[in-house]
């Protein structure tokens, strides 16, 4: 598999096993047009809005990004453009997942425990300004404490449910 295929398959099982631990469940779309590469979706609920919904886009990157703060973290132009904004139904985000640049060192596990190797972080980019310069990407600052965390992901399906974008 090329090493682009296993960053995708691996940002996707990181998502899925944090979603899975906060309760909620994973859609995934049949065709990424809008930039959308999962769903979560939360039942019920007790805001204002029935059954929040989030959509993300995800990428997954070994280069050290995680080692400043912000982050700078680099998205096509068309990925950030169908980011930004708040003109969608269901709120969208960016799911960056840093891993170690070797593979095998990805998970760390043994009987008593599975380890994935280093982290995600989100970033809403509904405030973003529209960008006109003609560049084909568009770098992204990315605050570390943006930590895609179950208790983060709570909180996130907590304020859509109240009526809030994230």
């Amino acid at each position: 598999m090329e090493l682009s295929r296993q960053k995708e398959q691996f940002s996707i099982a990181w998502v899925r096993a944090v979603v899975s631990v906060a309760g909620y469940a994973v859609y995934q779309p049949e065709v990424d047009d809008d930039s959308v590469d999962l769903g979560i979706a939360m039942r019920g609920g007790r805001g204002t809005v029935r059954s929040p919904r989030l959509e993300v886009q995800l990428k997954c990157t070994a280069e050290p990004i995680w080692q400043s703060d912000p982050m700078r973290f680099t998205l096509k132009k068309k990925n950030y453009d169908d980011l930004r904004g708040d003109d969608v139904l269901v709120p969208r985000m960016l799911i960056v997942v840093c891993v170690p640049e070797d593979v095998d060192q990805w998970i760390d596990q043994n009987e008593e425990r599975m380890i994935l190797q280093r982290c995600g972080y989100f970033l809403s980019l509904r405030t973003f300004p529209i960008r006109s310069d003609g560049r084909s990407s568009v770098t992204v600052p990315i605050p570390r404490r943006q930590q895609f965390t179950v208790a983060a992901l709570r909180d996130i399906m907590c304020e859509i449910g109240q009526g809030r974008r994230p």
